[in-house]
This record gives C-alpha cells, sequence and structure tokens, in this order.
C-alpha cells in the first residue's frame, strides 16, 4: 500500500504549510507563532478538541474515531535552531539569526496533513492525540509537555514520532528495538591554580598542564572502564583559559559532552569524572571542581512497538525501504521523555541527499511529507481499526 491517494492530493498544501513555517522560525518554548499557525489549521480541519498553551506553546488536539477505544499519541516537534539561514530559497527565515535547519517545519507539516486526513475519514477506533510540542533542540518542550500532565490528561497508550534524515534513501523508514538516540549530559571543569610569570612557573601553580593531563585523562573513561560492548563517547569540546604568551593563568575551564546509551554506564562515567577530576588536580597542586548536567535520556523504542512501527512502514515504502534494525546514534532527542511514559517508536525518514541537520544549507525535501503522513494515518488505522472492518 503506497502513498494515501487522499494525502498525495494534499502535497501541495503540505508544501505551503512547510515553507510558511520555515519563514517563521522560532525558538524554545517561544513558538508563538508556529503554535497559532497550527492551531488555525487544527481549527479548519474541524479537530474535536484543541488544547493550546501547553508547555507555554505547544498544543494536543484530539480526534475522535469511531466507537470506543484507546488514545495513540503522534508528535511532532516545532522548534527552530539559533543559525543564520545560507539556502538561498524564496522561502528563507524573515527572523534573522534563527532557521528550521532541522526540520521541524517538515515534521510538522507531516502531521498536520495526516491530521486533516484522519479528521475527513475518522476510519479508526478510539482517538488520535495530535502533539505539536516546542523546545525540542533545546529546553526540553517535551519533558514539560510529560510534566504538565498529557499522557495521564489524555489518557495515551502508545506514542510515535519521526524525523527526517538527510544521507537516507529517500522515502526509505530506519528504526530498531531499544535505544535508537543516546543520552546527551554535559560537563564542566573549574580548575584554579596560582598564576604568576610565565618565565618563573615554579613561583606558580599551573592550571594549563593539569587541564591538559585531566582531558587526556577523561578517555581512559572509554578506553579502560567501558564494556566494549557498551556505546559511550567522551567529547572535550572547550578548554579557556590565559591571555597572553608570558602569564601563566590563575584558572581553566574545560567543557564537553557525554553520550550514552545505558544508566549503569552513565553513572560509571560520572563516578569516573569526579576521582579523575580530584585525582589528577591533587597530582598538580591544584583545585578542581566537576558539574556533570544530566540532559536528554536515551530514547528507547519498545520492541514491539518498533515492529508494529516498521511493519506499517513497509505497507507504504515497501519492504527493500525499511530497516527495522538500524544502527543506533549518539545524537539526542527529547521525545525520549514521552518513550520513558509511554511505549512507542521513534523512527528515521530519508529524505535523499542534502546537507546535514543543523547546516545553514539544510533544507527539508517536500516531496517525503506524504510519506510521512501517510505513515501517521495508517498507524493510526493499523493500531485502532474499526470494529468489524
Amino acid at each position: 500500500m503506497p502513498v494515501v491517494n487522499r494525502i498525495a492530493d494534499m502535497s501541495a498544501d503540505m508544501t505551503a504549510w512547510r515553507r510558511h513555517l520555515h519563514t517563521i522560525p522560532e525558538l524554545g518554548l517561544e513558538c508563538h507563532k508556529t503554535s497559532a499557525f497550527v492551531a488555525e489549521r487544527l481549527r479548519e480541519f474541524g479537530m474535536d478538541e484543541i488544547h493550546e498553551g501547553i508547555a507555554k506553546t505547544g498544543i494536543v488536539a484530539i480526534i475522535n474515531g469511531q466507537g470506543a477505544g484507546p488514545t495513540i499519541g503522534l508528535r511532532a516537534d516545532m522548534d527552530a535552531l539559533p543559525i543564520e539561514e545560507e539556502t538561498g530559497v524564496d522561502y528563507a527565515s524573515t527572523h534573522p539569526g534563527k532557521m528550521h535547519a532541522c526540520g521541524h517545519d517538515g515534521h510538522t507539516a507531516m502531521l498536520l496533513g495526516a491530521a486533516k486526513y484522519l479528521a475527513e475519514t475518522r476510519n479508526f477506533s478510539g482517538r488520535v492525540a495530535l502533539i505539536f510540542q516546542p523546545a525540542e533542540e533545546f529546553g526540553g518542550g517535551g519533558e514539560v509537555m510529560v510534566e504538565e500532565g498529557i499522557m495521564t490528561t489524555f489518557d495515551i497508550a502508545q506514542v510515535y514520532a519521526i524525523h527526517n534524515a538527510p544521507g537516507k534513501d529517500f522515502g526509505s523508514f530506519n528504526t530498531c528495538a531499544g535505544p535508537i538516540m543516546a543520552a546527551a549530559d554535559t560537563f564542566s571543569i573549574h580548575i584554579e591554580g596560582k598564576g604568576g610569570h610565565a618565565a618563573r612557573p615554579h613561583d606558580s601553580v599551573d592550571p594549563v598542564v593539569a587541564a591538559c593531563s585531566i582531558v587526556q585523562a577523561l578517555q581512559t573513561i572509554v578506553s579502560r572502564n567501558r564494556n566494549p560492548r557498551d556505546s559511550l563517547v567522551i567529547s572535550t569540546t572547550q578548554i579557556h583559559t590565559g591571555t597572553t604568551d608570558n602569564v601563566i593563568p590563575e584558572t581553566c575551564y574545560i567543557n564537553g559532552t557525554v553520550r550514552t546509551f545505558d544508566k549503569a554506564v552513565q553513572a560509571m562515567v560520572v563516578q569516573r569524572m569526579e576521582e579523575i577530576v580530584q585525582g589528577q588536580a591533587a597530582s598538580f597542586g591544584v583545585k578542581a571542581r566537576l558539574e556533570f548536567e544530566f540532559g536528554y535520556p536515551p530514547t528507547v523504542n519498545d520492541a514491539d512497538k518498533a515492529a508494529f512501527a516498521a511493519h506499517v512502514a513497509r505497507e507504504i515504502a515497501g519492504d527493500g525501504a525499511v530497516n527495522s534494525a538500524t544502527e543506533p546514534v549518539m545524537g539526542a532527542e527529547d521525545f525520549s521523555y514521552m518513550l520513558e511514559k509511554r511505549p512507542g517508536a521513534y523512527l528515521m525518514l530519508g529524505q535523499g541527499e542534502g546537507a546535514g541537520v543543523h547546516h545553514p544549507k539544510y533544507n527539508f525535501n517536500d516531496e517525503i511529507a506524504p510519506i510521512g503522513a501517510s505513515f501517521f494515518a495508517r498507524l493510526v488505522e493499523h493500531a485502532q481499526p474499526v470494529s468489524g472492518a
């Protein structure tokens, strides 16, 4: 079963919606114009309920099907990135320093297309909860919506989301059971020594040398403390210190990221980082303080729901275009908070060649919108068929 004909007929509409949203990118929880546009479309489509102002600018819209049944959640993120756009398209960002560089405008358009179809046909039982979420890139809008009770308020039993994937074959679906994206944590290390003249290092306590040793030692967590079967990334991305060539500075700052799939590995990293920082500090005679900030948890697909989603995807894209055992990636996604509360699955939808996400030349491929919208629609119809159908 390929793209749904009625959804294919909406292709021009989805393109128009997406390109309008592309012109008005907004950050974090402040997706006011985006949310207003989405709510206006939903009212036009005849939603049974529209709940606005969740996580400040998030929306949950309800479509009732035929007869009693559970509620299935479909989520799209709406926020953009603080990047100056370089696409040169005639619908480029009109908000300086902001752009839809991750395709959330496309995700929103796909879910709007599915919403219009589902409201017209209602060929399912129970309810659909359409979740339009702000602040995926930063701010944890998914966590905020969960904390504000959407899963219980709307009695959502299972939940799904799609993300576009540049570089993956056009129209292909990629998912897996278990972790598909990593936890994203941040560490900062503050080192205090004793500054002085660089020609008299013996009169100083050099934080730069200590910092270099700490950065190198942190890599041994990956090479010597981690089980080789466990995925782990520790990347130091910033070292800030000093002002000139002939002065040993007083302080040094180190910053970086940790990516894991497993909470036990995450806990081991925190313990070993603290031990390394304090041990290295003592050996160099400096003071050091580790700050570890826990970010988005890993995005973990329910095995049964991932298999079900892959089955639906095969009906849309064909057997050869669905990889149900894709390799997990070390990026992060705050849909993880929703999957912690309810079983479901997260899928990647290939959009062909082009600039990668978070690049100033990135642009969503409008031709995949009918594919994604059809997947959402068929997912609902298969998950909650009408009794006797």
